[in-house]
């Protein structure tokens, strides 16, 4: 299956089904025996599959579905130093963003039920307290994909990028005034901007390799973006980045980051190390 990609606004580049090795490693350290969330494993959804996966830990765990169908993984840490290793070979049917510039809004009465939920306001992402800014910025725009890529646009230019800006309990808001923050942060600001004006909009916390792109200057991380409602679809947008990207390969969705956390303890729990890979494999994965 081949998808048409585009490359900026005119042309595109077509992009055939995609293996990608995934993984990350975490160094861990704790004063009493703890007790940690991790939501690393890809999203088994249509057109991805997992054709091996191993984890690496004397940690005692299993795996868990959340309500949003995310794969968790809850492991019972012993007192002092743990080390956990995930790694997986993932397929991708169609690896590419597609871009639909004719999706439509959906009006509120038109919603399904199950959409609702991604109107309402969440722990991060604050439509009530930036509606305002919002109306006035956005509310005269044409409805459907342009007025969310125009949300995309200025929040990619309105945000500094710089690591480290924001802490675990960053809102929308917060980094709207601050003007800077961190891949969330811009995911967390689109997505409360499109909430003000009625399109669902869905947190989304993955791996994303460096394919036809200039190699970043930091190391790689996790990466944040953001699905919004048109059309009676969910589609992908990217506020950090703002460009068409390859090999996406989604861990979780949600709300926004409480739904889709990195790691939760239980306990506490200081991290000694932390390293994300995301790479077409060189070798398969041992099981």
């Amino acid at each position: 299956m081949t998808e048409r990609v585009p490359t900026g606004r005119d042309g595109y580049v077509s992009q055939e089904s995609l293996t990608l090795t995934v993984g990350c490693e975490f160094g861990l350290d704790s004063v009493q025996p703890a007790g940690a969330v991790l939501q690393v494993a890809p999203l088994l959804t249509v057109g991805v599959s997992v054709n091996a996966e191993r984890w690496d830990t004397r940690a005692r765990h299993h795996t868990y579905l959340d309500q949003y169908g995310n794969r968790c993984e809850r492991f019972e840490l012993e007192r002092g130093a743990s080390r956990i290793s995930y790694e997986a070979e993932v397929r991708l049917v169609a690896p590419a963003d597609v871009i639909e510039p004719g999706a439509r809004e959906v009006a509120v009465q038109s919603l399904p039920d199950e959409v609702m939920n991604f109107i309402m306001p969440s722990r991060f992402c604050l439509p009530d307290e930036l509606g305002h800014e919002a109306w006035q910025r956005f509310g005269d725009l044409a409805p459907g994909w342009s007025r969310v890529q125009t949300i995309v646009d200025y929040v990619h230019g309105h945000l500094e990028f710089v690591p480290g800006s924001s802490n675990p309990w960053t809102t929308a808001a917060d980094a709207y005034r601050a003007g800077q923050g961190v891949c969330r942060d811009f995911a967390h600001l689109a997505i409360t901007f499109c909430r003000a004006l009625n399109i669902p909009a869905r947190y989304v916390f993955g791996y994303i390799p460096a394919i036809d792109v200039p190699l970043p200057a930091e190391p790689m991380d996790f990466a944040a973006w953001f699905e919004a409602y048109l059309g009676g679809r969910w589609h992908t947008f990217d506020a950090r980045n703002n460009r068409p990207r390859i090999g996406r390969v989604i861990v979780g969705r949600g709300r926004d980051a409480v739904d889709v956390a990195l790691i939760t303890s239980f306990g506490p729990l200081t991290m000694t190390g932390f390293e994300v890979r995301a790479e077409q494999p060189s070798a398969g994965v041992a099981q």
